[in-house]
């Protein structure tokens, strides 16, 4: 279970992202997370897995407080979060497999991250990874030569390497079409049923959020203005969200 309470975040200047933000996930839920650019989706996210850090209020993970956690702390517990970013997050000049690889850096030591040295096995494990979202054969070409959705699916593939039991998934299809859209949505859907993992996905587009999540929490001005069911959203309601 994944419990938020009272999260707040106000950045510097006075900017109010998020207040009183509160919610429980229970494992293995596929949680869409809807609302106009600018209401407090990505700190959200990031405020969970402290990439942003939150000026009040708490989020808890089983037993671990995770806003309380030291530095130390908080580099294992982000061994089991993975995130998929809207801009993908890639180094463009290394190869897919390298970038999929990074998804290991939580578990090797620093001087092997440093140079780039993973053992055999996660290197068959990236490749696995790789097949899985059905870009294996593009293991060796530069990031940079991929299409948004296959660049998209490194990403996919690079949050697998953790073996999380939660990803966050941040707008991951904001700026790709319509086809593409939905191929990524299914390898979330497909991670979530078969390997139970957690998924917390913010979107931005009402069909896919009918499709693909089990429930839905949307946030105007960085409030929670609605949690419940996705069939509960029509496009009346969606307006007014």
């Amino acid at each position: 279970m994944l419990s938020v309470r009272q999260l707040t975040k106000v950045y510097e200047g006075g900017v109010r992202a998020l207040t009183d933000a509160t919610f429980d996930v229970p494992r293995g839920q596929f949680l869409a997370i809807i609302g106009l650019s600018g209401s407090g989706k990505s700190t959200l996210l990031r405020c969970i897995n402290r990439l942003v850090e939150p000026t009040s209020g708490k989020v808890i993970w089983g037993d671990i407080d995770v806003t309380a956690a030291s530095q130390e702390e908080m580099r294992r517990i982000r061994r089991r979060i993975g995130m998929v970013f809207q801009h993908f997050n890639l180094v463009h000049r290394s190869s897919v497999l390298t970038n999929v690889l990074a998804g290991r850096l939580g578990y090797v030591s620093p001087a092997w991250s440093l140079i780039n040295r993973f053992p055999a096995s996660d290197i068959e494990k990236a490749m696995r990874q790789l097949d899985r979202v059905g870009i294996a054969d593009k293991a060796r070409q530069r990031a940079d030569e991929l299409s948004g959705g296959q660049q998209q699916r490194v990403g996919v593939a690079r949050a697998l390497m953790q073996d999380p039991e939660i990803i966050l998934a941040d707008e991951p299809v904001a700026s790709l079409d319509p086809v593409l859209a939905h191929s990524i949505m299914q390898h979330l859907e497909k991670i979530n049923d078969e390997d139970g993992v957690t998924v917390l996905c913010s979107l931005h587009f009402l069909d896919l959020v009918h499709r693909y999540a089990d429930r839905a929490i949307a946030l105007n001005e960085g409030r929670v203005v609605f949690d419940g069911l996705p069939q509960e959203i029509d496009d009346r309601r969606f307006k007014e969200i």
